[in-house]
């Protein structure tokens, strides 16, 4: 059985996460995290959400519950996750985080921290998704730069970060596959007369309406023909169940960071 913290309950993905896991018998929750003053804090989570009592009381502090778990599920934001991270590091507790908006010193605290932790960290925590970044890989290895490439992303218009972390994910796959410098040749926006498109470049463009939860497609460009690659996610319940799958997988590996790609074995054996 492994025993889980989940950050966020009050939130749309902490509530769905912890929905799911109330309905399974390997996994189960035994607290959860708020920020102090949210009406669920001090409360059994599962009444808080309306699940009937579980045991699992609201914590405004990781560390007054972290000790009862064997991973913690975060899906904050990067600010906070970078705090429980540590948090989990000197507990020596496993941690799954799917926030996005990371900056490049972030990341290099985060994986200095996951060195005392073993770690999963993914902007999108959707089997569909990390599928298609192994094809997107493949497909990017075989047109080269015969195809111009071009990802455009769209959520609800609460997401705070653009473009996405997953649209971000998916231009670093191909320019790494490609062997482009993604912060050199990555288009962002064109507007006026910008002249023609550079062979190098690609393209990464994002719209936010509505209730979108998320969309993102891949466009391999080519002369006379075209390839487009896209997923459409309809709930949130496919990040929740690959971030439980996540949490499963985590408590018998080694310390290190991981993503979804060593969760669901896509990663290539060098």
């Amino acid at each position: 059985m492994v025993k889980a913290v989940v950050t966020g309950a009050g939130g749309r993905m902490g509530g769905r996460i912890i929905s799911l896991i109330s309905a399974m018998d390997d996994i189960k929750v035994v607290g959860a995290i708020e920020v102090a003053g949210h009406p669920i804090v001090g409360r059994d989570v599962g009444q808080g959400l309306g699940l009937g009592k579980t045991g699992a009381l609201v914590c405004d502090k990781l560390a007054d519950c972290i000790d009862l778990a064997d991973v913690v599920i975060d899906f904050t934001n990067h600010e906070a996750s970078l705090n429980y991270l540590k948090i989990a590091g000197e507990r020596k507790r496993a941690i799954i985080i799917g926030s996005t908006g990371f900056t490049a010193d972030e990341m290099k605290k985060v994986r200095e921290l996951a060195n005392h932790t073993r770690c999963v960290l993914s902007p999108n925590m959707s089997v569909g998704v990390n599928v298609m970044l192994k094809v997107l890989e493949y497909c990017a290895g075989i047109l080269g730069d015969d195809y111009d490439v071009e990802i455009v992303e769209a959520h609800h218009h609460l997401k705070k970060d653009a473009p996405s972390g997953t649209a971000m994910k998916m231009a670093q796959v191909i320019a790494d596959k490609l062997e482009r410098d993604l912060d050199k040749v990555g288009v962002y926006a064109r507007k006026g007369l910008i002249g023609e498109r550079t062979k190098k470049e690609i393209g990464i463009q994002t719209v936010r309406a509505g209730d979108i939860v998320g969309e993102h497609t891949v466009i391999f460009g080519g002369i006379g023909e075209r390839l487009e690659f896209t997923h459409r996610a309809q709930s949130r319940d496919n990040f929740a169940k690959g971030a439980i799958r996540a949490a499963q997988w985590i408590v018998n590996q080694k310390n290190g960071l991981y993503d979804m790609q060593d969760v669901l074995g896509l990663r290539d054996n060098k």
